[in-house]
Parts: structure tokens; sequence; C-alpha cells
């Protein structure tokens, strides 16, 4: 059998040595939590299997069952090549949701908690070291009616319904393996800096910094190289400032898109990092960047210093055989590209912290995305350390990523039920705008999107009226600020707007079937004539509105029992894409 899900699952740390782990796993149910050996495996002669990376309530998964199993366990085994020999070896799980324990030949090498970001353990103290295989075993466990878990769009109820999908528990993205040295590179982070010309470089190294080592850093754009510069290293934390722009105009954006980046023009540098002892090589990744500059200027969102009318759709990034692992990288470039092909310019990743392969097409196929985590759906203060420590691992993950412009850490009042009056549950909302910005200000940060707000670089609307009703709201600032979408108001008690751009981040819905399948939507339609039409009104009621500074159609495609997407759940077109590519390219 292929193995699954097979290119490099990191696009911007790549190392060329490296072993896919995904494919046959044994796995089993533990409802009644047993707590079984290592040896659990030989305890169940169904040898029943699951294939990673697709969750077990999935059809590609093999096993596809919806029902709740809280605890499920994983076994496999892996052979060290022999060329490996003498380094250390780290595994990585792309992300496993929720709470995992990972053992190697039966002793626990590792526990992480949160379901959407990725870890890593060097298990090299752990392995056999005799020409054996070794045993990887995963314990998992997923309390699927905890509502203080960040969860997204998981429903904590068996059956689908509303806003609310399938479960995703265990294994969900990519498992591979890696040798390198003791001294390596851990992270690496680029902060382009358009009006300076520079991008800064931070790195960190880890295992010990023996004297001699030096970081050569070689980056090149369409295939000029422009920088080579090598350095030696005293400290594990370094950051260097390379000029870009080198005194060529044609390298900004002054007379045409220059070197920038853009969703017009996605133009990225390649760069190679290595570390080196003398003249041995201790380890060099392959990575990326792009220049581009997210800002706010006088109330007006812009990029690479100039106005910016976003066109997003909201993607909830299911799949029907898959719900949220992508079947397959080509699926997640294809997202995209019917995406563009209708005119839209970005996507608001909705409720779901997305596969970072995703974020590698948006950042090379050019595509906006605004980063959002996963919430939880009832407040406590257990509730609150959970998110905020998750969402510090997002940001961290995807800081890099020219694709991603705004974050988004809280989606409608979701978790924060309360936050219109409820002082905690406010101080919970500011406290993520200010953790976010504490470890970027590269990008504006909208806190509670929706309604609710607290302190936002965006005010960000829902609203699902008509076009008439849209049109009426929206004619000038005091008329949008002061709408109840859902029966909510825009700026919680103690805040109110401060000139921040608005936007309409969720609007439409129109839903049309397809075929007999049941569904909902927010309005309807009987054609696919009329889908166009009706989004046609509804989209120029906010062209013409003078203060919507951009828009995000829900949305991409069906997903259950939703059915107001602008494609099916299996991807197919509900009408003429190119009259809603003609709608979209009005403004």
């Amino acid at each position: 059998m292929p193995i699954p899900r097979k290119e490099y699952p990191r696009p911007q740390f790549v190392r060329k040595e490296w072993e896919n782990l995904n494919g046959q796993w044994n796995f089993a149910f533990d409802d009644e939590n047993k707590g079984l050996s290592e040896k659990w495996f030989e305890q169940f002669p169904s040898g029943q299997t699951i294939t990673v990376p697709f969750a077990f309530q999935t059809e590609m998964s093999g096993i596809n069952d919806p029902a709740f199993h809280d605890v499920v366990w994983y076994h496999r085994r892996i052979m060290i090549p022999e060329k490996w020999s003498g380094k250390q070896i780290l595994l990585h799980f792309g992300a496993v949701d929720y709470r995992s324990w990972v053992y190697v030949n039966g002793n626990l090498a590792y526990h992480h908690e949160g379901g959407h970001t990725p870890f890593s353990v060097n298990i090299t103290h752990l392995l056999k070291n005799d020409g054996r295989e070794d045993e990887v075993t995963v314990r998992v466990e997923d309390p699927s009616e905890d509502v203080t878990i960040p969860r997204g769009k998981q429903y904590w109820h068996e059956k689908s319904e509303s806003i609310f999908y399938t479960r995703t528990t265990g294994i969900w993205q990519t498992v591979w393996m890696e040798p390198c040295e003791q001294t390596s590179l851990s992270a690496i982070r680029w902060t382009p800096e358009i009006d300076r010309g520079d991008i800064d470089l931070e790195f960190e190294i880890e295992g010990g910094l023996p004297e001699g080592v030096s970081l050569s850093v070689n980056i090149s754009f369409k295939g000029k190289k422009l920088i080579s510069d090598s350095s030696n290293l005293f400290e594990t934390y370094n950051k260097r400032s390379y000029n870009l722009r080198n005194r060529f105009t044609d390298r900004s954006n002054i007379h045409g898109p220059g070197y920038y980046w853009s969703p017009e023009h996605p133009h990225l540098f390649e760069a190679t990092l290595t570390l080196k002892n003398g003249e041995q090589i201790l380890d060099q990744v392959e990575t990326y960047f792009g220049m581009r500059k997210v800002s706010i200027e006088n109330g007006i969102f812009m990029l690479n210093n100039m106005p910016y009318y976003q066109k997003l759709i909201l993607d909830q990034g299911y799949f029907p055989k898959a719900l949220i692992t992508a079947p397959s990288d080509e699926a997640l470039k294809r997202d995209i590209e019917l995406a563009k092909e209708m005119g839209f310019n970005g996507a608001r990743k909705h409720q779901k912290v997305e596969d970072p392969r995703f974020l590698y097409w948006a950042d090379k196929l050019g595509f906006l995305v605004w980063g959002e985590m996963a919430n939880a759906s009832e407040y406590s203060e257990e509730a609150a350390r959970r998110l905020a420590t998750e969402w510090f691992d997002v940001v961290k993950r995807d800081y890099s990523h020219p694709s991603i412009i705004v974050w988004l850490p809280l989606n409608e009042s979701w978790g924060i039920s309360r936050v219109a009056y409820d002082k905690q549950q406010q101080a919970h909302a500011t406290s993520m705008y200010w953790q976010t910005k504490s470890i970027d200000q590269s990008r504006p940060v909208l806190s509670n999107d929706g309604w609710e707000h607290t302190i936002s670089d965006i005010c960000g609307i829902h609203n699902y009226r008509s076009a008439e009703e849209m049109s009426n709201a929206y004619k000038d600032v005091d008329s949008a600020i002061s709408t109840t979408p859902a029966n909510r108001v825009i700026y919680a008690q103690g805040f109110s707007y401060g000139g921040e751009p608005i936007l309409i981040t969720e609007y439409g819905g129109i839903a049309f079937k397809m075929d007999e399948t049941e569904g909902w939507g927010y309005s309807a339609v009987q054609s696919s004539e009329d889908l166009v039409e009706e989004y046609r009104k509804v989209t120029d009621a906010l062209f013409n509105s003078p203060v919507i500074q951009g828009f995000c159609y829900t949305q991409l495609t069906d997903v259950e029992q939703e059915i107001n997407g602008l494609l099916t759940y299996d991807r197919e077109p509900k009408c003429d894409l190119s009259k809603i590519r003609e709608i979209n390219n009005k403004k």
C-alpha cells in the first residue's frame, strides 16, 4: 500500500534525510481506559490497523467509526537506517488530537497536550541500537464531551448537526523521523522589513555549541544569488539582517510589483542555512520567505504600503472521506486554485489550525490567509490556559509564512459567551490580543471576530442579512458599528470603535442543494443561476459601501449537513465559477 501524504510535512524547515512513518499502524480502542501495557497489541487477535495520518472517524483511516472513543492506542515498528548510525534521531508528529503519550520500546518518551500543534522528541537514548526493530506506541486521550477543550467545529455530540461536524481523534497529520548531529538548528524565523529593504533572520541552535561552529546563509531570488554570508557562532540564539533591495528601485514596488510578495505576484526568496564545524556539515536546512508588509494606516488596511481590498472565502478545511486531514497535498493546492479561479484573493481558515502544506501552497500560489485558532465552547480558567498555551505554539509555527496576514485567536465569543459584559472574559479576550502582539508585531490581530470586540486591530462583523439590509447597514461608520447581528453588539461594554478597518468577515451562506442531500444554509435558492444572482446582490451591497474594506463569503464548500458552499463537499462547482469571478473582479 502506498504511503499517504508522502510529501515533506514541514515546508519552511526542510532536511534532505528523513523517513515518512505514515501508513499502517496497529490500532485499538481503549474505551474502559485500562492502561494497556506496551505489549497491548498482542492482546487484540483481530489485528486491527489504521492508516495514519487519518483519524479513526474517517473513511480513509480504514475504520470509519464516528462513535465516541476517548482513549485510543497506536503502535508500529520502525527500523533506523544503518546510515543514520551515530546520529541523533528525532521523531516528529504534525498534530495529534488532543493529549498524547509517546513510548519508545516501552519507555515514555514524551507527553503533549494540544490537538493542532506539532511536537518533536529526541528518541536516541531509547533505541535498541542492536540491528533490531524499535517499537513506537502512542496513547491518545480526546475527551469527546469536554467543551472547554479547543475543538473548533468538532461536535461534542455523536451526530453532527447545525454548524458542528464529526470529531477528529488521534493522529491527523504526518508522522516522520529524521537524523541530525548533536549540534543542530532547532528554529528559524524570518521577518521582512520592506521599508528598510531588509530581511531579518533569527535562528537557534540546540545540542551545545563547540568552538569553531559557523553558519552560512545563502539567499536567492528566481535562481539569482543575492546573499552568501558566513559567520562564526558564539551563542545559541542569533539574529542577522540582510539588505535585499540594495539601492535597486526595481526591487521595490514603486514602479511595479518588484520583489515583493502579494496574491497577484507571489514572489518568494529561497534560502539555505548550513551549520558547520570546520569543514564538517552539522546541519543543513532549506527554507524560503516572502518580502511583504501588512499594516493599518489611518484606518486603512495596507499591503506593501498600498490600500488593499480583501476578498476572502470562508474555508473550513474539511474533506468528505478524511475530515480535517486533506486526502492529498494536491487537494490542499486545488482548494486554493478553485478559490482563486472564482476571484477570491484569500481565505479565512475557519476554526482550524491548518496543515503547514496548505500555507506552503498559499505562499507559492499567492493567497492571503487569516490564521485562526480552534476555540473551546465554554469558559473556565483551565479553558483559558489551554487556549493561550496552544495559540502561542500556533503563532510560533506559522510566523514566517508571508500568506498569513491576520491572526484571529477567538471567534464569535466562542468560549467567552458572556464577554459583552463579563470582566473576566473580557480580560481573557484582551489578553489573547496582547499575547499575540507579544510574539508577533508584524500582523494585525482580531481578538474576537464577528461581534463583541474588546481590543482589536480590525472590526470584523458577521452578518447574514439580505442585500437590501446590508446596503442600509453599511452606508456609513455609525450605521455599521451600531448594527446588532445575531442580536449581538459590535463592541463589548467598556470598549468602543477606534477607527479600525471594518470588514464583513462572514456573510452570504446561500444554500443550494445539488442532489437529494438534506442540509441547510442561511438563505436558499433553487438553481445555479439564482445562486450567482444572490451572490451578486449581496456582494455588490458590500462593494458599494463607502466604509467596508473587505469581506469573507460563507463559504468555499459544503461540509456535512451545511450546503451553503459555492462548491459541493466533493469540490464540484455549483455554478459557473467564471460568473463569481466576474462579480469579484468589480473591485
